[in-house]
């Protein structure tokens, strides 16, 4: 009797811990919400994917005469019609992809060449004329 005694209050004490984990892990709180399946599928993904599809996107910019084009780490670059100058940073220029150069300050950009920025230090091009360039990533225009 004695032995079925200790094991009903062990297991009643069990019964109390686990009661008291389900209450305090909160499943659907602030803390830690709960979201359903659809939810992940139809709105989350799509919002990844759509993200994720921008990222990987040339955008097209205009520039006018005079316009810099300072890009960001890892700004990717290429001029489809004008003419621009390269400005550089004391650590060099902007990666050229196509030719497998490193065109100097004051280098003429050249065009339909992947030139890509590979440190965030100020590196860019300025327009000599009107232009079109793909670019992707960040940059900043002045």
């Amino acid at each position: 009797m004695r032995k079925e005694f200790i094991a009903g209050l062990i297991a009643g004490l069990a019964v109390v811990v686990l009661c008291a984990i389900v209450v305090l892990a909160n499943p659907g709180g602030d803390d830690n919400p709960l979201i359903s399946k659809s939810y992940l599928d139809n709105v989350f993904m799509s919002d990844v994917k759509q993200y994720i599809n921008q990222q990987g996107r040339f955008n097209v910019v205009e520039l006018q005469t005079g316009q810099k084009l300072i890009g960001k780490a890892g700004c990717e670059l290429i001029l489809r019609q004008g003419s621009a100058k390269i400005f550089a940073s004391a650590k060099g220029g902007l990666a050229d992809a196509t030719a497998g150069n490193d065109p100097a300050d004051g280098t003429d950009m050249p065009s339909n060449h992947l030139l890509i920025v590979p440190v965030d230090d100020g590196r860019g091009f300025e327009a000599t004329s009107k232009i079109l360039v793909m670019v992707k990533g960040e940059y900043t225009i002045q």
